[in-house]
């Protein structure tokens, strides 16, 4: 079993290469190569979109990341490609871009009625966290119940980060985004949302996600009296 884990890649965060794969190079081709003179509409628009989608698969099969978020990305690209080659209205990309972050943010509200609630897959995790110490201390110090009523308040401000890119994701599609699906235009002004997204929403939402990772350190903090480097994660690594 062990051979099993070692033999399954560790993920690692490239924000650089997702940064390129996800954003840059599609943006690129859908606003210079959309011409009758390049690739065309369609064409270019299928090429740009099998970056993130392609990168997508990769890290889904590759390090078994068979989790809803990252299912529901994938799906994004698919829905974003078939409203420029069905060439529908314009204002179902705004409806799509709303959606997905409106629909992530349902789940984590959803799933607090369940045993397992997103917040510990997204931040209270053992990627993250040394979970197992935190909780230890917790039930030393008969504490769980109120860190439990903590993690609720740090549920729903992670509902409102996603409820907040639902928005933002609606406003700035419905923006720039006006020309009839399957045009130079639209692909143009598609790469162009897309660069536009990622320091109007993309950053905004990470900051506010940093914002409730340090809420949960305090949090963690002040119940447990455990210092930063006892909470947060240990490297496999550093323990050799």
């Amino acid at each position: 079993m062990n051979e099993a884990l070692r033999d399954t890649p560790q993920h690692k965060p490239r924000p650089m290469v997702d940064l390129l794969v996800s954003i840059v190079i599609p943006s690129v081709i859908l606003m210079k190569l959309s011409g009758e003179a390049h690739f065309g509409p369609h064409q270019a628009l299928v090429l740009a979109l099998a970056f993130p989608l392609g990168w997508g698969l990769f890290e889904l099969i590759r390090y078994r990341k068979y989790n809803f978020i990252a299912v529901l990305g994938v799906i994004s690209v698919f829905l974003t490609g078939g409203i420029g080659l069905l060439e529908l209205d314009p204002q179902w990309l705004a409806i799509k871009e709303a959606t997905v972050p409106g629909v992530i943010g349902l789940a984590v509200l959803f799933s607090t009625r369940t045993r397992y609630p997103l917040i510990r897959t997204l931040l209270y995790n053992e990627k993250v966290l040394n979970v197992h110490r935190v909780d230890e201390r917790l039930q030393e110090r008969g504490l769980r119940e109120v860190f439990e009523q903590r993690l609720l308040k740090a549920t729903y401000f992670l509902a409102g980060t996603f409820f907040f890119s639902s928005i933002m994701n609606y406003l700035v599609a419905k923006w720039i985004v006006v020309s009839p699906a399957g045009t130079e235009a639209f692909n143009a002004e598609l790469g162009r949302m897309t660069l536009v997204s990622y320091p109007m929403i993309a950053i905004p939402s990470m900051i506010m996600m940093m914002a409730i990772l340090f809420y949960l350190w305090r949090t963690i903090h002040g119940l447990t009296g455990l210092k930063m480097e006892e909470i947060m994660a240990v490297n496999p690594a550093d323990k050799r």
